[in-house]
């Protein structure tokens, strides 16, 4: 039977542990509450895999454990002190500073084997170190942090509040307490997940976040085409690649390059193929700006759509400058018995422009500020739909009437609504809704039909709103209704309540008594 035994140290430096349940419980390292002196820090339960002992470097507070078996096992929890040191009993301190736990793995076996003879060593760290960090610079909240050894420089930058927006993220630097200086791009690790710009932190290390002051750009046919801050010794096939490298429709033998001379007054342009920047290591300077142009009439979709009450609604091909309107409504199976010829549309989507800044003037301005010219162009302006191409459904396709087929261009919307086979009545009529449609009626049969008009209606203001262009029409001037029109009865506005008239004339009743008063106090003065 194993003989077990213990070894207690008054300065806590190593541990001999008992055996009587199993060493594997030594792995078990309860996980405690850190702290920080500006923010707290909760329990950490998750990780991102096993600790690479090439990588992390051991400190104080760091617990390694120990296990020699020959004729009996002995095992340690040995404890890293302030000072970077451990203590191994019956074989004498070990000096830990500034190594990796994969060194500290060999210096702890090699002053081990010099007591133990012909023994299995086993070594493995279970508690890892809680260690204080500086974040200072262009960040949100700068302060000092405690965190967990094994967290990384996005960690921090993560639970510390994050960056300023004019932060540089691709020249952070990292200054340890020995005060050499790394940088680090943190974008690469975002956008590529390169590791080795996301590294461990040590006890000690000062984060420093400066602000971004120089820059260069690219533009045109690549992933992410943007501003980035400039790097040292970055070459401009580097930052094509860090923008995610080109589109499939990139020109690639004609990258053009903008640059500033030495003084900065002007720029000169450069052009490099892809082949050149591949084979030379072509570094960028402060504003250069990489341009990456299109292949020209490449990938060119040339497709209309066609949405609604058609037979075979979808996207269709055109042939540019040469395929119509009546080959494409052929090619879709032509127009469903409750398609609405009076209402299909067609819509030119490619290089429409909405913006009309006089219509956004008058957009700010109260109707009562506006000339009647002004209120009139707002009003048709308001009706009118961008893109929209004046086109007779009804004569292109019944009819047969060629002057109606225009020529389609790509991006084309071609919509067919369902047939609206009724006239709707709205406001003071009784019974407001729709009515099925009858060519023969007029406006004022549809308000019979509906009961006739309110009590409150304005008889004389009667209004028709045209389903096809949107215009309102008085009701007299209406020749002919059709189906989707709307016939609009305007409400009376009520007269003012009798207590409203009453206060008025009591307020002009008071005032005149006071101008009376005056004028025969200064009659009276006069004399």
């Amino acid at each position: 039977m194993r003989f077990l035994f213990f070894v207690f140290l008054t300065f806590n430096f190593s541990v001999a542990q008992d055996l009587s349940g199993s060493p594997e419980g030594l792995f078990s390292v309860p996980t405690g509450q850190g702290q920080s002196g500006q923010q707290g820090f909760g329990n950490v339960d998750g990780t991102e895999g096993s600790v690479n002992p090439n990588e992390y470097f051991v400190g104080p507070g760091d617990r390694i454990f120990v296990s020699i078996s020959g004729l009996r096992e002995t095992v340690f929890t040995l404890n890293i002190n302030p000072e970077g040191w451990t203590y191994i009993p019956q074989v004498g301190g070990v000096d830990l500073n500034n190594i990796t736990l994969a060194d500290a793995k060999v210096k702890l076996e090699e002053s081990i084997r010099q007591y133990y003879k012909d023994v299995k060593i086993f070594i493995s760290l279970v508690g890892f170190k809680r260690i204080m960090v500086s974040l200072i610079g262009d960040v949100n909240k700068p302060s000092n942090i405690i965190i967990y050894a094994t967290m990384r420089l996005m960690d921090l930058i993560s639970m510390s509040g994050g960056l300023t927006e004019k932060a540089d993220i691709r020249n952070i630097k990292i200054i340890s307490i020995e005060d050499s200086v790394k940088v680090y791009d943190l974008l690469a690790f975002q956008r590529f997940g390169k590791l080795k710009n996301n590294p461990l932190l040590r006890e000690g290390d000062i984060v420093l976040v400066d602000r971004a002051d120089k820059s260069v750009s690219i533009s045109g046919e690549v992933k992410y085409p943007g501003d980035y801050e400039f790097v040292e010794n970055e070459s401009i096939y580097d930052l094509i690649q860090f923008a995610g490298g080109f589109l499939t429709k990139a020109l690639t033998d004609t990258i053009e390059v903008v640059r500033f001379d030495e003084n900065g007054a002007y720029q000169t342009s450069e052009y490099y193929s892809l082949d050149s920047l591949e084979q030379n290591d072509l570094i960028l300077h402060n504003k250069d700006h990489v341009i990456v142009r299109a292949k020209p009439e490449y990938l060119i979709e040339l497709f209309v759509k066609v949405d609604g009450y058609v037979r075979y609604p979808g996207f269709y091909r055109i042939d540019e400058d040469e395929t119509t309107l009546s080959d494409i409504i052929k090619e879709a199976g032509g127009l469903l018995d409750n398609g609405s010829y009076t209402e299909a549309t067609l819509t030119r989507t490619l290089n429409v422009s909405s913006y009309d800044p006089e219509f956004e003037r008058l957009k700010s301005i109260p109707r009562v500020d506006m000339t009647d010219d002004e209120y009139a162009y707002f009003k048709a302006k308001s009706r009118q739909r961008a893109g929209r191409v004046v086109v007779n459904f009804y004569d292109l396709i019944v009819n047969g009437n060629n002057a109606e087929d225009v020529t389609l261009y790509r991006g084309d919307l071609i919509e067919v609504p369902e047939k609206k086979n009724y006239v709707t009545l709205l406001g003071q009529v009784i019974n407001p809704g729709s009515i099925e449609y009858n060519p023969k009626y007029s406006v004022q049969d549809y308000i019979n039909i509906a009961g006739g008009f309110g009590w409150r209606a304005l008889k004389g203001d009667v209004r028709v709103i045209k389903a096809l262009t949107g215009e309102w029409i008085d009701a007299d001037d209406v020749e002919s209704l059709q189906p989707g029109d709307t016939i609009w009865i305007p409400e009376d506005p009520p007269p003012p309540k009798f207590w409203d008239v009453f206060m008025d004339a009591l307020t002009i009743a008071a005032q005149l008594a006071v101008i009376i008063v005056a004028v025969t106090g200064l009659i009276v003065a006069s004399r």
